[in-house]
């Protein structure tokens, strides 16, 4: 009787495949993990940071205010630790040389100061009104430095092809204005590139939307 050959090759290919395509599959992140990543990409690529920033403001019946500052970031040693920021404006003229200084921690709230120049006045920012307006901006002072990671239950609410669609509910509803908000995160990059808040009614009041992505010394921004 001959061999039977055929039947041992016909059992041993089904069984590579198998084992190349277990070899070669990629376990999905962890809602953690996509969290961690998604506060380092936005903010602490590289050692420190220096941003120049333009922003208009523009009021509901068009009028257009512009405001020019500089952000500097320096991180402490150690892991996506605590951090120290400083913006300071230079215009428009009413603004000018104002000055305003985040002490970032990971464990605790962030102490914030700003400094008025016409008044030489240094005002302590209390964490209370980390949600208010910045500059007469729709960003808040806590936009700044980010909201801690801690601070809220992270759900994942979708995945596509390209973006992980996050849910986040604060631990504290009563310190902040929203009831949740979603976070759409780049499955490449992890940049934020959309996030849309949403009131105590379930309505949406605020989108923050990325419009352009570049590399600057090798760091996508």
């Amino acid at each position: 009787m001959k061999p039977r050959k055929h039947a041992v090759g016909i059992f041993v290919l089904p069984l590579l495949l198998l084992l190349f395509t277990a070899a070669g599959a990629t376990a999905a992140p962890s809602v953690e993990e996509i969290v961690r990543k998604t506060n380092h990409a936005a903010y602490y690529q590289g050692d420190d940071g220096r941003a120049q920033v333009h922003m208009t403001i523009t009021d509901s019946q068009g009028r257009k205010r512009n405001r020019r500052f500089t952000i500097l970031r320096r991180d402490e040693p150690g892991p996506d630790g605590n951090q120290k920021f400083y913006v300071y404006f230079h215009e428009p003229a009413d603004i000018h040389k104002m000055a305003f200084l985040v002490w970032k921690y990971t464990d605790r709230d962030d102490d914030r100061w700003l400094y008025l120049p016409a008044l030489d006045l240094v005002k302590r920012i209390a964490a209370s009104d980390k949600r208010t307006s910045f500059v007469g901006s729709d960003f808040f002072y806590e936009d700044v430095s980010g909201r801690g990671i801690t601070e809220d239950h992270h759900t994942l609410k979708k995945e596509t092809q390209t973006y992980y669609l996050l849910e986040n509910k604060p631990k504290n509803p009563d310190s902040v204005e929203f009831s949740s908000f979603d976070m759409w995160i780049h499955k490449k990059t992890f940049l934020p590139v959309k996030i849309e808040y949403y009131d105590k009614n379930g309505e949406k009041y605020r989108e923050y939307e990325v419009l352009e992505v570049k590399t600057i010394q090798g760091k996508v921004t």
